[in-house]
């Protein structure tokens, strides 16, 4: 009862807020990519516009309220007390009070189970939303598999002015789930809004040529209007051709919001990676880290082992931690990934966790590769420091709960390396969840001696 009127309450407020001010509101979705995505339209937005963004992924029903209202998310511990929601109301009557200062809200929304998505929209109208991808996610919940995932990020459909889907990573199959005649698309391989790679690599940024309609580009109707020669271009400092897609996205924003090319071309320069997302640190002895240890699903790791691969190294080694919450798909997801794993590429593969010890593991040895299995992200983070040579690459990608791969990256960083700011879940709160599950491990070693 107390969530319930918690929720009712946030949402009342949030209707009062754009009753009144009328800020444009970009929310994104989907299974992989939200964050990235978020940041980068906003960036590129801030080119012309006063744009609110929650730097984090607070993206569920009682932290998106927050969130578009730019009221910060009270710890864990503070959540079941009725006076941290009492102050929490009082902020925001003050929000809707004053003037905000803010022209857009850049927004992502999560879910979880069916319904999640479609109930963001009977409080929230945005101007556009973004679905970045179609992919396994929290599969227990979606018992029909993949069409469930779709019809679930693609209900956003049903109260957004206008829908933009990503051409490459959502099935064209999944189409009649957008309920919606005002939809276009953007991506890589085809799309409205489209990039295309013409140079550069993953460590110095993508040389791209963009295309969209209101750049004098290719249409639907025009599909060869303009060529590359002619073409607008940036150069995007994002690691991965998958995350490449989220500038596309940014770009598109840009165009439909009335940005010209040039703003768009400088916007979209100014984009970089978002911690735990396919950021490159420097680590010991010269090395490189790709920390991607935010979450992990198989589209994701498989991208990310891809990337990898397409990095000059002398020596690369692959963290991998357990992919959690696939359900019954777990087993298969794990080993497809392993079997992604190249000892032509790869001189180790180094796992965290249970499901990648039992299934993705041995998929990498069938192989060829060199593989290691720990229980927990020190002892692997350890094991990467002794057989990390100079300037070595390490890309390190793992789920939350009972991986934390981010704790094996940093005993690869170099010290002057802030790791608060670089390094995912460094708050109080998920550092002691980590250090207790982390002594549970040693406690089970110790009495296995």
């Amino acid at each position: 009862m107390f969530k319930k009127y918690v929720r009712w309450k946030l949402e009342k407020y949030v209707k009062k807020y754009f009753k009144k001010h009328h800020p444009k509101l970009v929310v994104v979705v989907g299974s992989v990519g939200k964050t990235v995505t978020k940041t980068a339209i906003a960036t590129v937005l801030a080119q012309k516009y006063r744009v609110q963004m929650e730097p984090t992924n607070h993206n569920s029903e009682f932290s998106v309220p927050l969130a578009v209202m730019g009221i910060s998310y009270p710890p864990p511990a503070l959540l079941r007390k009725f006076k941290t929601w009492r102050r929490i109301f009082k902020a925001m009557r003050k929000r809707i009070k004053w003037p905000t200062g803010v022209d857009v809200i850049v927004q992502e929304l999560g879910t979880e189970r069916p319904g999640e998505i479609e109930h963001f929209g009977t409080y929230l109208k945005p101007n556009i939303a973004v679905v970045t991808a179609v992919t396994a996610e929290h599969m227990q919940n979606f018992p029909g598999g993949l069409v469930d995932v779709a019809k679930e990020e693609l209900s956003v459909a049903k109260y957004a002015n206008l829908t933009a889907v990503n051409h490459d990573d959502v099935n064209a199959d999944f189409a009649p789930y957008a309920e919606t005649t005002n939809i276009t698309d953007y991506g890589l391989e085809g799309g409205e809004y489209r990039f295309q790679i013409v140079g550069g690599d993953p460590l110095n940024g993508y040389e791209v040529k963009f295309f969209a309609p209101e750049f004098g580009g290719a249409s639907a109707e025009n599909p060869e209007l303009q060529s590359s020669e002619n073409a607008p271009g940036a150069t995007i400092h994002l690691v991965g051709e998958h995350n490449v897609k989220a500038a596309a996205a940014a770009m598109m924003i840009g165009a439909k919001m009335g940005m010209t090319v040039e703003e768009v071309t400088n916007a979209l320069g100014e984009i970089s990676p978002v911690p735990g997302r396919m950021n490159l640190l420097k680590g010991v002895r010269g090395s490189t880290i790709i920390d991607d240890t935010y979450n992990s699903s198989p589209d994701a790791a498989i991208a990310a082992l891809l990337t990898l691969y397409k990095i000059e190294a002398d020596q690369r080694i692959a963290i991998l931690g357990s992919m959690n919450e696939l359900g019954n798909m777990s087993a298969e997801a794990h080993k497809q990934v392993g079997a992604m794993c190249d000892p032509n590429w790869l001189e180790w593969v180094i796992t965290i966790g249970e499901e990648a010890a039992r299934y993705l593991a041995p998929a990498a040895r069938e192989q060829g590769c060199q593989v290691a299995s720990f229980p927990g992200p020190i002892f692997a983070g350890a094991f990467a420091n002794k057989v990390l040579r100079p300037k070595g690459i390490v890309l390190a990608k793992g789920s939350q709960d009972k991986v934390f791969a981010e704790e094996a990256v940093r005993i690869l960083l170099r010290t002057d390396i802030d790791q608060d700011e670089q390094l995912v879940r460094q708050s109080p709160d998920w550092m002691a969840k980590k250090n207790a599950w982390i002594q549970s491990l040693r406690n089970i070693d110790a009495d296995s001696d």
